[in-house]
């Protein structure tokens, strides 16, 4: 999925400064030897269609699918050998550029459209091959790109725009050791995290999977977030939380308190506007279920800083959120270890460790209004 909030940009200027295609340089510094492949698949924002894009930037539609799912069109791009770079050009899409090492990836088609590659699925037909994918939108608005941990941990890479003024913006990359280091991290926290650590039969390790895949396959026990969420509860129970969740709109504040299962959100004539069930593991780590994030201005906004709030374990320590002080996040016991392993080891600190990773802008998103080529550079495996 192409995360969350990272793509919802403003209406677009009268005239458009962004070409119908945009050339996308890709750089292998990998270091390892063997064929890459690239997919450039999306929603093509022109008509609305489903499809892929070739090379050259030129738009296919899928044709139909069928149930049980049948093959889809080969769409593959051969992608540059280590140590060199190739150039492609993407169409106005909203979609992922996905690369595989060593093997073409497996995608099919269902009478609902394109079936992508699911790594919490020990079936899948991609699970035993090393991939990765940007998540990107072209429109009118420009470029946005971003690296994405939000399903896996995988493939290092970093992603970049040229501006006009010929400097780039970049985001994405690595510390160095900060690869292995991700799996070594979470090999050695307690509680099941080194369950989402997979590898293939060689001893190839291929990803970590996201913590809410983690309880989806069993990796990790359901009641891993139980403990913090009870003790939010109680805080909650005598103490008011305050939400400003627009940082533009300093006024606009809701107020919460716990009744029993549930937390009210007040608005400051008093009257309530929205309620959450308290949540499980599952709805913080996937930011959905029982907080759901509608495309509205009260609600969504609000479970948009729940969900922060409690995987970046920010909401005992402050009762004024978004807490976006950095040095605050992932300080308690209970927390989001997964996201707090791979932002620590992120070269600016930034990345989509979750899906509303972006509130406060800690995400690994870069953007232009104007661009003039955009960078996909798959890094070294430390």
């Amino acid at each position: 999925m192409v995360a969350a909030g990272a793509l919802t940009v403003a209406a677009a200027p009268a005239a458009s400064a962004v070409p119908a295609t945009l050339p996308l340089t890709i750089s292998n510094n990998s270091g390892r030897s063997g064929p890459v492949y690239l997919y450039d698949l999306g929603t093509y924002l022109p008509t609305g269609q489903q499809g892929w894009a070739d090379a050259g930037g030129a738009f296919h539609p899928w044709p139909a699918g069928g149930n049980p799912p049948v093959p889809a069109p080969d769409a593959a791009i051969t992608g540059p050998a280590n140590g060199s770079s190739s150039t492609i050009a993407i169409p106005r899409f909203s979609g992922r550029i996905y690369f595989s090492y060593g093997k073409k990836l497996v995608f099919k088609l269902a009478t609902g459209g394109l079936v992508q590659p699911a790594v919490q699925n020990p079936s899948d037909p991609n699970v035993d091959t090393l991939f990765n994918w940007s998540e990107y939108t072209l429109d009118d608005s420009g470029l946005f790109i971003n690296s994405t941990q939000v399903d896996m941990f995988s493939a290092p890479y970093a992603v970049g725009v040229k501006l006009p003024d010929g400097s780039t913006k970049s985001a994405g990359h690595l510390k160095p050791g900060g690869y292995n280091g991700v799996y070594s991290a979470l090999r050695g926290q307690p509680g099941g995290w080194a369950n989402l650590v997979k590898t293939r039969s060689d001893g190839t390790v291929l990803r970590a999977l996201s913590p809410g895949h983690g309880l989806e396959t069993g990796a990790l026990p359901a009641s891993v977030l139980s403990d913090y969420v009870n003790r939010v509860w109680a805080k909650y129970s005598s103490a008011t939380l305050t939400v400003t969740p627009f940082a533009d709109q300093p006024n606009t504040k809701y107020f919460g308190r716990v009744s029993g299962n549930v937390m009210n959100f007040t608005n400051g004539s008093g009257a309530v506007v929205t309620s959450f069930q308290k949540p499980d593991s599952d709805s913080i780590f996937g930011c959905y279920k029982l907080l759901d994030a509608p495309n509205d201005l009260v609600r969504g906004p609000i479970s948009r800083t729940l969900c922060a709030g409690f995987n970046r374990s920010t909401l005992l320590t402050s009762t004024t959120q978004p807490d976006t002080s950095a040095a605050d996040f992932y300080t308690d016991a209970v927390t989001n270890q997964y996201s707090r392993q791979i932002h620590a080891r992120m070269a600016d600190g930034k990345a989509y460790g979750f899906a509303f990773d972006d509130v406060g802008n800690f995400e690994s998103l870069v953007h232009d209004s104007h661009p003039q080529k955009g960078f996909l550079t798959l890094d070294p495996f430390d």
